[in-house]
């Protein structure tokens, strides 16, 4: 019966336990000036595409390769490694916040052998304790808020990590091809170029022209030359580029993508919805409202440290000259005690308005990177469309050109016109062929970063993803 107070004041306790510190709502897209729809226009239907039509969209390329790369990637980058680390830290963080929510339990044993008036005395003791918080004003619950938004938080930043390595594979790719395209017309203009020097030496041979022809004719194959180490230095990095992210070794991949291919052609429509949705979809904005929602919490872990604190103590053991006698006398007991900070030069208050402080920045981070989403969405169509229109134009401008060349090399080689309007007429060809060249890769890249800007890359339905929450 001596134990009976204690435990009904525990029961108290326990009973009127309340949680301080503000309950997290997160915020409306209309507080963080979402609008209902992009300023420019969508290349495709206005429906919102759906979680799985995003998550892997390098598919629409319809480039193996492609797809390959980055399956491989997103199984093996380091970064994504070191990602996964920082997620399973942070887990583990929240399992040790719960932990507060039980009573730590020890136990100790012992045993002792003396000689007391000649007679050999053996004592053996056995004991056991415990100590639980009992969390009257919420601060363990509200660690585990913040613990567990943490956590979210390196889900969602795993996650962004893992868009992010796909676009850049993406884009990675699609410039070797890039790369390859402008080799190629290098290398065919260099061929023309010691076609048209030919020319004009044997013409300068024949005393039909200066010697003026066939120095603008070495000059001009000497520039087309020289464009083509620069072309074979960005293949190059784009490989080695695409071997690191894959985690392998730089030049690993080279070999497999020396064989030309063309440029990947990416999809005529993508759904990219309305703002709202992209947001859901976007991690790395999930990860800051993540931990705009741990900031939060922290708040009230603060704000509890301003009221008393109650732990509960216990222990029981027992003592005996034997073992047999071990469980014949047992004693134990049960105290409870109240913590109370009454002065401390205002620390603990300065680490309320602290904390409030942070829940403010983390508030604005949130807003940024709503912002930047909406941003990165908009620049993405904006690129799509012009670089659509340069193809456009730049399909009208060969033509052109291509003709322009065939007149000018038919009536050079007559004798009916002069080296100079050859090379302009050429010149103007290779950079057409380089435009529509140029304009092809930054189709496919602004599809790369509209997907990137949507969020697609992974799915938020998987299982994987939901059942972490």
């Amino acid at each position: 019966m001596k134990f009976a107070a204690p435990f009904a004041f525990m029961a108290l306790a326990t009973t009127a336990c309340t949680t301080v510190g503000p309950d997290y709502r997160a915020p409306e897209a209309g507080a963080l000036s979402v609008p209902e729809g992009y300023y420019g226009p969508a290349p495709g239907p206005s429906g919102q595409a759906t979680p799985a039509d995003l998550g892997r969209w390098w598919e629409y390329f319809d480039d193996p390769l492609l797809t390959r790369l980055i399956e491989e990637a997103s199984a093996g980058n380091l970064d994504l490694a070191v990602a996964a680390a920082r997620l399973a830290q942070a887990r583990e963080g929240l399992v040790q916040a719960r932990a507060g929510q039980v009573p730590t339990v020890g136990a100790s044993g012992g045993a002792s052998r003396s000689v007391l008036d000649g007679h050999d005395v053996t004592r053996v003791d056995v004991g056991g304790d415990a100590a639980w918080e009992v969390d009257l004003f919420g601060r363990i619950a509200r660690g585990i808020e913040a613990a567990g938004a943490d956590a979210e938080a390196a889900l969602y930043d795993r996650e962004a990590l893992r868009v992010a390595i796909a676009a850049e594979v993406a884009t990675n790719y699609v410039q070797a091809r890039l790369a390859q395209d402008r080799l190629a017309l290098a290398r065919d203009t260099l061929a023309i170029a010691d076609d048209n020097l030919q020319i004009a030496q044997w013409r300068v041979q024949a005393g039909l022209v200066s010697s003026l022809d066939s120095e603008q004719a070495r000059a001009a194959r000497a520039q087309t030359a020289a464009a083509i180490p620069s072309l074979e230095s960005a293949f190059a990095s784009a490989t080695y580029r695409l071997a690191v992210l894959t985690g392998r070794a730089p030049g690993s991949l080279t070999a497999e993508l020396s064989t030309a291919q063309p440029i990947p052609d990416g999809p005529d429509e993508v759904a990219v919805g309305i703002p709202a949705e992209a947001l859901r979809q976007r991690p790395d904005v999930r990860a800051s409202e993540r931990s705009l929602a741990a900031a939060t919490a922290r708040i009230g872990v603060a704000e509890a440290q301003l009221y008393p604190a109650l732990r509960l103590t216990g222990n029981i053991g027992t003592t005996a000259l034997s073992l047999g006698n071990l469980f014949s006398a047992i004693t134990g007991a049960i105290f409870a005690g109240l913590d109370q900070t009454l002065f401390d030069g205002g620390r603990l208050r300065s680490q309320v308005r602290s904390q409030e402080a942070a829940a403010e920045g983390a508030l604005a981070a949130y807003r940024q990177s709503v912002l930047t989403a909406l941003e990165d969405v908009e620049n993405a169509l904006v690129a799509l469309r012009a670089a659509r229109a340069r193809q456009a134009e730049f399909a009208i401008a060969f033509e052109a050109a291509n003709n322009s060349a065939i007149l000018a090399r038919t009536q050079y080689r007559a004798g009916l016109t002069d080296f100079q309007i050859l090379l302009d007429a050429e010149r103007s060809l290779v950079n057409a062929r380089d435009g529509m060249a140029g304009a092809r890769g930054d189709e496919a890249l602004a599809l790369v970063q509209l997907y990137l800007a949507l969020g697609g890359g992974w799915d938020p339905l998987s299982p994987q993803i939901a059942g972490t929450h």
